[in-house]
């Protein structure tokens, strides 16, 4: 294990497509963050919960993942609950919400155009994650948001896709780590009836569970 994660620079030049919405954000937004987001929460945590990306206005505004949107008002709301994180969120980075047991991360730490990062910059960004995963010496379960990040950790982790297909609630053993994914707890997919606050309190309650939180 790694004493720690390599996180991306302030100034990332790595995804050009992602450099340019960048320089136009922080033109546009110039009290945002804007730039790359690193992680919340200790390396220590047995618990890694996986993401997409930041938001334009979320995660890019505040510069801590899922702070910030909805997506985030889900997320840390149900963590709380399950007696995962302490504090008041109140999206902001400066807040004083502290997770516990639980480190939050994203497969892509630039926000790209659209939410929609390009096959490309999801494998860019590959590296980052996999330090992430690497640095963290009691890391039991991975918990995936989403299928691209699903897909991510199963590219990390060395598995096939074709074995391992996203869904929600999916749970795969590699090694001494534990896979769990969910649909990703966004406002499209909650508007929709994909993923409902239950369904999302009931997997995040098996990903607690199998890391022994």
């Amino acid at each position: 294990m790694k004493s720690s994660a390599i996180q991306p620079p302030h100034n990332c030049s790595l995804c050009p497509r992602l450099v340019e919405f960048r320089d136009e954000n922080r033109n546009n937004y110039p009290n945002y963050f804007n730039a790359p987001v690193p992680s919340f929460g200790q390396l220590e945590a047995p618990l890694l919960v996986v993401g997409l990306a930041p938001g334009l206005k979320g995660a890019n505004q505040t510069g801590r993942p899922f702070t910030g949107d909805y997506a985030g008002d889900l997320l840390y709301a149900t963590l709380f609950r399950h007696g995962l994180a302490e504090g008041k969120y109140d999206r902001r980075a400066d807040d004083g919400f502290e997770l516990r047991g639980v480190r939050v991360t994203n497969a892509v730490r630039c926000v790209p155009p659209k939410n929609k990062p390009v096959p490309v910059e999801i494998k860019t960004c590959l590296s980052f994650l996999e330090s992430e995963i690497a640095s963290m010496p009691a890391l039991r379960v991975i918990f995936s948001l989403g299928q691209i990040a699903h897909n991510s950790v199963v590219s990390i982790l060395g598995m096939k896709r074709k074995d391992h297909p996203f869904g929600h609630g999916a749970c795969a053993k590699v090694g001494d780590l534990i896979l769990i994914s969910s649909y990703h707890c966004s406002r499209y997919n909650t508007n929709t009836r994909v993923l409902t606050s239950k369904m999302f309190d009931v997997v995040v309650s098996k990903a607690k569970t199998a890391a022994g939180l």
